[in-house]
């Protein structure tokens, strides 16, 4: 039947980066771990961002992810609050690109969709349906269960043509 796949979701963010790891094998999902990367809001945006990059490259040690999933950043009114989500965004898209993993990227709609079977929901939905889909899910932070979500989604769709062109390109 092949092995298991394992893939790490990351819910980039300055102030709180989440990150959930899964196994996926056919239409089976397994819950692997779970958890956030936390970076010091007193420090300068600089050391915030080395922060996160250090604790996000711990855990890629640490799991050993095949694949990398990371959650499209939003546009907000404040333009400097989206230009540092960015910044986090683009840490969370080196880090496992430096492992040498593939990463996938998914707008919040398809998230939500792979999860909830809707493009819009509510948080308490998706961490609902993450419990559903893997019962011995832990989640601690609301980044953290968003990341599994972005994993789930990524279980979902990585036979898709397009991401094997992206793998094989």
């Amino acid at each position: 039947m092949g092995e298991a796949i394992r893939i790490i979701g990351i819910d980039p963010g300055l102030r709180r980066t989440g990150w959930g790891i899964i196994e996926s094998l056919g239409n089976s999902l397994r819950f692997v771990a779970s958890g956030t990367v936390r970076s010091d809001d007193k420090a300068s945006l600089a050391t915030r961002l080395c922060q996160l990059h250090d604790g996000l490259a711990e855990v890629l040690h640490q799991a050993m992810p095949h694949e990398a999933a990371v959650e499209q950043t939003f546009v907000n009114k404040d333009a400097t609050a989206t230009l540092k989500l960015g910044q986090a965004r683009g840490i969370a898209m080196l880090v496992p690109a430096l492992a040498g993993l593939v990463v996938a990227e998914y707008a919040p709609n398809a998230v939500k969709k792979a999860v909830i079977g809707v493009g819009h929901g509510e948080k308490k939905q998706i961490h609902m349906m993450v419990k559903v889909l893997m019962p011995k899910a832990v989640f601690e932070t609301d980044d953290a269960a968003d990341a599994l979500a972005i994993a789930i989604c990524h279980a979902h769709h990585r036979q898709s043509v397009a991401y094997r062109l992206a793998v094989a390109g």
